[in-house]
């Protein structure tokens, strides 16, 4: 990443994000800062569309959500979970705030609706381009959030001021239709711009043509399996991903690239999160399941471990759960030694520590820093296997699966091709290849909600338990809007 394009993150996060509208919905607006100093020229608009990506990082970076309820990852040696992980979530313990999902809305809003007064004469793709990310930014949220809470209030109009409106939540299948009408919006901008190539990926760390593709398919996925979306969702969704197949992106040939490489010279991302140890202090949330010196000190594999000399590198917090271990039926996969490594010690086996996201080794330390996935290809063959097995396509089904466990060195699936079994197998499957990229419970509501399995036999922790699968929303939210219900379950 460029440093102009760091500088301009940087200042539009202290000055709009922090200081502006801070929890649409909840609490009133402290600033109108970005309606009075922003969008006075059409030079305005670009560093705010970046600055928005901001919130979106975030949100990727955070493992609360898509990893922590899941089974992959048990404590190593010094646990950081939450409440999210035990399974004991309630409206006063891990209850969601949900401001930082509106932040990021209500910044779409604005440039939305501000953008309408500007021409872009002089370069009229520009504005497309600007209007088709912003649109993606605001489904890419409201999708983020419904798989969060389910039901959420939709806000589609600019707050500037103090009246804000205080809106009840809306059915998560009403939401769905508003992701997928601006997935479609977005689409339609990139299409109408005059250099318009479906094989462009001008940023792999922001919205184009393709990842746009690939959100809405993992939409109507969720649509399909998890809103009652039927065969018309999976159609769909089997639809857009063979578009996706036709925007020039590819399998890495070595696993080891999938998260070695950069996003901007990986053929296999779709879309990422960049990380730079000068940008991002600390790295990105697989600092937390890197070990650091004193804890692996003696180890007869020490330079296999991804260990960094200061704890404040890497935590020590993870390690692969023995339930995801046992996923990895083939012991020539491939995929095992940059997912994790057993920590061997003269007493003998000790943590398996996971190296999927080992980040650099720096001069002075190691540094988390690996670019965090949203969209890859892998991910989306997947995807495609899961649709086709959802419609009864057993042989379609294996031939994606089959993609996927090619590069894995694990020879084609042999087992029988009905529903029930394939769908097993296809998520097993997504449990090795995207193990810790934060998709996995994710991955377990849909099939669970599909009938593939049960989750609260399945997850360790969630076992005996009736946790709900969305989350609480905490006491803020509801005492700043009368309007607002708790999440079934917890009332």
């Amino acid at each position: 990443m460029k440093k102009w394009t760091i500088r301009i993150w940087t200042a539009f996060v202290a000055v709009t994000i922090l200081a502006g509208c801070e929890a649409i919905l909840e609490v009133e607006p402290e600033s109108s800062i970005t309606d009075n100093v922003f969008f006075q020229n059409e030079s305005d608009f670009e560093p705010n569309v970046v600055g928005i990506y901001t919130v979106l990082r975030s949100l990727a970076n955070n493992v609360t959500y898509g990893t922590e309820r899941g089974e992959e990852l048990i404590s190593a040696s010094n646990s950081r979970f939450t409440v999210a992980w035990s399974h004991t979530l309630s409206p006063t313990s891990g209850a969601v705030n949900y401001a930082e999902w509106y932040r990021g809305i209500g910044h779409c809003n604005l440039l939305l609706e501000k953008i309408q007064g500007f021409g872009f004469n002089s370069n009229p793709d520009l504005k497309k381009s600007i209007l088709a990310e912003t649109y993606a930014l605001r489904a890419w949220f409201y999708f983020h959030l419904i798989r969060v809470i389910g039901d959420a209030p939709v806000m589609l109009q600019a707050v500037t001021g103090e009246d804000v409106p205080l809106l009840a939540r809306s059915p998560a299948a009403d939401v769905m239709t508003q992701i997928l009408k601006d997935a479609d919006a977005a689409l339609e901008h990139f299409k109408s711009m005059s250099k318009f190539s479906k094989t462009a990926y001008p940023s792999r760390y922001r919205f184009a043509y393709g990842s746009v593709l690939a959100m809405k398919a993992d939409a109507l996925m969720w649509k399909a399996k998890v809103l009652a979306g039927g065969n018309d969702a999976l159609q769909q969704a089997v639809d857009v991903i063979t578009e996706i197949e036709t925007t020039g992106m590819q399998l890495n040939g070595s696993f080891a690239d999938v998260t070695g490489k950069r996003a901007s010279e990986n053929p296999e991302v779709l879309m990422a999160a960049f990380y730079h140890r000068d940008e991002t202090p600390g790295g990105n949330y697989a600092k937390n399941a890197l070990p650091f010196e004193s804890i692996v000190q003696g180890a007869l594999n020490l330079d296999s471990i991804p260990w960094v000399k200061n704890s404040g590198n890497g935590q020590g917090a993870y390690q692969i759960s023995p339930l995801s271990r046992t996923l990895f039926t083939n012991p020539a996969d491939v995929r095992i030694p940059f997912t994790w490594v057993t920590e061997r010690q003269p007493t003998g086996p000790k943590v398996a520590w996971i190296t999927k996201y080992p980040g650099k080794q720096y001069t002075d330390d190691r540094i988390s820093d690996n670019d965090i996935i949203l969209y890859r290809l892998a991910d989306l063959f997947l995807l495609k296997a899961e649709a086709y097995a959802a419609l009864n396509n057993g042989p379609l089904a294996k031939t994606y699966l089959d993609k996927v466990r090619s590069r894995a060195k694990i020879g084609e699936y042999t087992g029988a091709t009905d529903k029930a079994v394939i769908e097993k197998e296809i998520l097993n499957e997504r449990g090795r290849e995207l193990f810790f990229e934060n998709k996995r419970w994710w991955d377990l509501v849909r099939f669970h909600k599909g009938g593939t399995l049960d989750i609260y036999q399945y997850i360790p922790n969630l076992a005996g338990k009736t946790t709900p699968l969305f989350w609480p929303v905490n006491t803020t939210v509801m005492a700043n809007n009368p309007n607002i219900d708790q999440t079934e379950g917890y009332k």
